[in-house]
């Protein structure tokens, strides 16, 4: 019975190639994201282990404020620099550096455009001279307060040289300063990781970096012959008492290292979704391979039940099959995924800006292991109802001419219903109850539920469905048989529509949702903001980017401007929790740009809270609040009023003195209101005029800066489609392997059809007729569900601010040509393959 269904297995090429190509594509995704995240994650561990390799001990103060790395940065809190020298008097030390660094140095280029970074920071630093690490190449280190150096990184992709002046935006706004010096590091390298950095003066470092002059941000401290890491380590603590984080190089390098391997885990969970929707299509790929496989193989099958096979040897022959595919599909696609892996990686390393050195592309244990169970669970899971079908195969039908009939839709419809209830329930539970920590796991499992009771719906409307759509095509002949075709067997056109309709259905319920939170934003701006002009720039790294708050104090002069106001914002800790503030320059005129009504000015020692803010933390006017921002010492400010929700922006609103204390010192936001009958067009150039020394924002008019802001969601929608694309190639490719396996099943059939006179061209048509069919339901029911899952996602984000719904109408119209484009494609070969039948062959084939 095994050499028999080894035999069979490759006699049929074609048909292993087909079924196992789903799991070649999703084990391929699972295996790539375990390699790209084991390559960067080493990668990682190589760039701090050089960063750190000249620190032994490094003291950093304790964080004002902790930032979470999802939020933001985390901003150092200086040292004082009599603690460096503390530290040179403590025995076993043989060299202390003081360190004056930060992120936010942001270089102007030659074409007058700040340089941008994705991910890694830009920092200035005070000039600590070279090391075993640290390599001049051109030039020399600054000397004088004008003077800079930069990293070769900075030097290539500003297009600057020695001696030109330089534009560098700080805490402070533009300064020029004269390039003096390259640098690179060991390796023949440009950077470390892709960072930007710029080297002053130490004072100017303090002062343009840390706020003021005579503090730290960290010292690096190497140990005299003989002393260990550990032991300086634990000395230098012992001698500076708390308040100080004191740890190794190498305990540095860890740390570090593991703040972004944190980030690559949500990367490799997004991976690993993905993978998981296209093995959950690919699921069904593979039953209707089998399903289709078990019909061709009646006879067959039936003939070894005669012979004496057993229901059990007939399901371990199939079994056997799925076991073969998925082994083989498995070692594919885990080959297929070290590829892919190395290409993510060398992507995300360009996207970063490059500099890093990237660790050989490794093959990880967990990516061998997920990959051999995920493929060979996933191909055997799909062959189990195929396999018991076959074992219900009668001998008797061995001596008959038979076809399997159509089973009742009674049961699969029933079980349909009741799954498809249950997934809606745990849907429902997720999104409009409180279920805690459940709620995520609820609304992916209602999701996945509800995606499985609709494919077991899918046999019952498939006939009605399917008639009403291949109507379109019944003009001719080929046309009214390809809709026949396509309904003939609904179990079989159900499974491969569903599998085109999870992907159809992720992005149209995603589309449902962004669009919606689009509509809303748009109509909220258009209720809150009253502001004609808004000074706002393009966040592209970790900080957002600032302008000189003298701009508006200007702006607030030009004639035709009724109020101009600043906005600054950080995050701040209140009563040991995060959350964020802003603060403004001027209260009153904040709220006549917004339309709030008359407020009072802030004195320094009092904010303005909203009232749903208030009521939560049990505030009112006149209450006693303590804030710890990410710089100085905790401050004691009086609630002096509390706004209407949405009048102001923000929750909490701190005066202008209070920023002095934020990690970004300059403000970030700026509204300007115009007096009735002035145009926009008047006053915007002379707005853009007052910014020329603050290249990162700009100036534009409410609605730009909306569309600015929903063009996020766009690119958002983008994402899932790309990411998505491949679950819905795996479908189109189950549309093909579904033809293909029918044109095989029904050879004898096309062979009677052309003898009585049914053309090349129109065997062709028809079954191109019959994938457009099978695509288009498939997309409809895509359309269809994810509309209603969108739907219902956006009535639950209803309290978040979701309060429009929006039915992409287009889009989901392009869905639905693209289907049928899709079904044109998809019959190509099968097309083909039936039109060179030949003819007195196809008739007798048996």
């Amino acid at each position: 019975m095994l050499r028999a269904t080894l035999k069979s297995l490759l006699a049929r090429k074609l048909r292993l190639i087909l079924s196992g190509l789903a799991v070649v594509l999703g084990v391929m995704f699972v295996a790539g994201a375990f390699v790209v995240t084991d390559t960067l994650g080493r990668s990682f561990d190589g760039l701090f282990a050089d960063a750190y390799s000249t620190t032994d001990v490094g003291v950093t103060a304790v964080p004002k404020a902790a930032v979470d790395d999802v939020d933001g940065e985390e901003v150092p809190t200086p040292l004082p620099a009599v603690t460096l020298d503390k530290i040179k008097s403590i025995p076993g030390v043989r060299v202390a550096t003081g360190l004056s660094e930060a992120d936010g140095a942001r270089v102007i280029g030659s074409d007058g455009k700040v340089l941008t970074s994705v991910g890694p920071p830009r920092m200035g630093t005070a000039w600590t001279g070279e090391d075993g690490l640290l390599q001049l190449r051109q030039g020399r280190g600054p000397t004088a307060d004008d003077e800079i150096a930069v990293n070769a990184a900075v030097a290539k992709a500003a297009g600057i040289k020695l001696g030109d002046r330089v534009g560098v935006l700080t805490l402070e706004p533009k300064k020029e300063f004269t390039l003096v010096g390259v640098w690179g590091y060991s390796g023949d390298r440009d950077s470390l990781g892709g960072v930007q950095e710029v080297a002053f003066t130490e004072p100017v470092a303090q002062k343009l970096m840390l706020g003021r002059t005579g503090i730290l941000s960290s010292i690096r401290v190497q140990a005299a012959a003989g002393v260990t890491p550990e032991q300086l380590r634990d000395d230098v603590a012992a001698a500076l008492g708390s308040g100080y984080k004191v740890r190794t190089g190498e305990q540095m390098a860890q740390d570090n290292a593991a703040g972004l391997k944190e980030g690559l885990s949500f990367v490799n969970q997004i991976l690993l979704g993905f993978a998981g929707v296209a093995l959950f299509v690919g699921v069904f790929l593979i039953l209707n391979t089998f399903s289709i496989i078990v019909a061709q193989r009646t006879r067959e099958l039936a003939l070894m039940r005669a012979l004496g096979a057993g229901r059990r040897q007939v399901i371990t022959s199939v079994m056997v099959e799925a076991v073969v595919i998925g082994l083989l599909a498995s070692i594919l696609g885990l080959a297929a995924g070290v590829g892919v892996g190395a290409l993510l990686t060398k992507l995300f390393d360009t996207f970063a800006g490059g500099g890093l050195q990237l660790a050989p592309v490794g093959v990880p244990l967990a990516a061998v292991i997920s990959s051999f169970t995920v493929g060979l669970v996933v191909t055997v899971v799909a062959a189990v109802l195929p396999a018991l079908r076959a074992s219900r195969i009668a001998p008797i039908a061995a001596m008959q001419d038979v076809a399997t009939p159509d089973r009742p839709l009674t049961a699969i419809s029933v079980t349909g219903g009741a799954v498809t209830a249950a997934g809606a329930a745990a849907l429902g539970t997720g999104l409009f109850a409180d279920a805690g920590s459940a709620d995520l796991w609820l609304i992916l499992g209602g999701v996945l539920v509800t995606f499985i009771g609709v494919a077991l719906l899918t046999p019952l409307i498939s006939r009605p469905v399917i008639s009403v759509l291949g109507r379109l095509f019944s003009w001719s002949l080929p046309g009214r048989l390809g809709r026949l075709n396509s309904a003939r067997n609904p179990r079989r056109t159900a499974i491969t529509a569903a599998a085109l309709m999870v992907g159809i259905a992720l992005v149209t319920g995603v589309t449902v949702v962004m669009d919606s939170a689009k509509s809303s934003l748009r109509a909220e701006a258009a209720r809150v903001l009253k502001a004609e002009i808004i000074i706002s720039g393009d966040q592209n790294g970790p900080r957002p980017p600032t302008y000189d708050p003298a701009v508006v104090t200007s702006a607030a002069t030009i004639p035709g401007v009724r109020a101009a106001a600043a906005l600054w914002n950080d995050q701040v800790s209140i009563d040991g929790a995060q959350t964020w503030v802003d603060a403004t320059d001027d209260l009153p005129q904040l709220a006549t740009a917004f339309g709030a009504g008359q407020q009072a000015p802030l004195r320094d020692d009092q904010i303005v809270v909203s009232r749903p803010e208030a009521t939560e933390r049990g505030w009112r006017t006149g209450s006693q609040v303590t804030i710890q921002a990410s710089r100085g010492d905790p401050r004691t400010y009086t609630v002096a009023a509390v706004f209407a929700e949405d009048a102001l922006p923000g929750s909490i609103i701190m005066p202008a003195a209070a920023t002095k204390d934020f990690g970004i010192t300059q403000p970030i936001l700026g509204f300007v209101r115009l007096d009735q009958g002035t145009t926009v067009d008047a006053v915007l150039p002379q707005i853009k005029t007052l910014l020329a020394d603050s290249p990162e924002v700009s100036a534009t008019d409410a609605n730009a800066f909306v569309e600015q802001q929903v063009s996020t969601f766009d690119t958002i929608i983008t994402m899932i489609q790309v990411l998505l694309a491949l679950a819905i190639l795996i479908a189109v490719l189950g549309v093909i392997n579904t033809l293909a396996l029918s044109v095989l099943e029904r050879t004898r059939e096309l062979g009677l059809l052309r003898a009585v006179g049914l053309g090349r061209a129109q065997t062709m048509r028809m079954i191109t007729v019959e994938a457009v069919v099978i695509s288009v339901f498939g997309a409809l029911l895509g359309v269809v569900v994810g509309a209603g899952l969108g739907t219902a996602v956006t009535r639950a984000l209803e309290n978040d601010g979701i309060t429009e719904l929006v039915l992409p109408w287009s889009r989901m119209a392009t869905y639905l040509l693209l289907a049928a484009l899709v079904g044109v494609i998809a019959a190509v070969i099968p097309a083909i393959r039936a039109a060179r039948l030949n003819i007195l062959g196809a008739i007798a084939h048996d």
